[in-house]
């Protein structure tokens, strides 16, 4: 899977219940071939994953927080394309969750460089939730305006499921926060 221009395509994603510091997480990632979207943080544990991510090249990217990613110098991370507003914050790009075709559509209108396209698998972030499955989530990828990061339920083996042509990327919680990180061990 290969990234779309300067942005990765492997994410970690940090969670406030099952991943609420990404530290330890973030010094497994492989040096200046990953990304980081750590949201809702806190501004002290935010600084300290920047300095962390940029001593190791990593990606940075903020969730919802206009401020605090323009003063780190870091990409905008929103829950849909829909939270865009004007500001005179300027991130170092933004990225958008999204669940539809018409949250792609949105968000390649707003400017967002990559869209995480969830939850493909049945994950633990939303339990209950139905998943889009491959199938579904390919035909949405096929049609979509901007590049597409997989997300939810994504392991190693999940992640070979993917259609390679279609996915510029993978992001995960759990498989990436592991101590043996299987994600990145594994032929995706």
């Amino acid at each position: 899977m290969a990234g779309q221009g300067r942005l990765p395509a492997l994410w970690l994603f940090s969670d406030p219940h099952r991943l609420p510091d990404p530290r330890p997480a973030i010094l497994r990632l492989p040096k200046g071939r990953a990304g980081v979207v750590l949201r809702n943080p806190e501004p002290a544990l935010a600084r300290a994953a920047a300095r962390l991510c940029r001593a190791r090249r990593i990606t940075l990217a903020i969730g919802g927080d206009w401020r605090l990613a323009a003063a780190l110098g870091a990409g905008l991370h929103l829950r849909s394309a829909g939270m865009v507003r004007r500001s005179g914050l300027k991130p170092r790009f933004l990225t958008a969750s999204a669940h539809s075709r018409v949250e792609l559509h949105r968000a390649a209108r707003h400017g967002v460089a990559l869209a995480f396209l969830s939850p493909v698998f049945p994950t633990p972030s939303h339990p209950g939730a139905i998943a889009l499955g491959v199938v579904r989530w390919a035909a949405l990828a096929a049609r979509a305006p901007l590049p597409l990061v997989a997300l939810g339920g994504i392991t190693g083996k999940t992640a070979r499921r993917l259609p390679r042509r279609l996915c510029a990327g993978i992001a995960a919680i759990t498989a990436l926060s592991a101590p043996l990180a299987p994600i990145m061990s594994s032929p995706a």
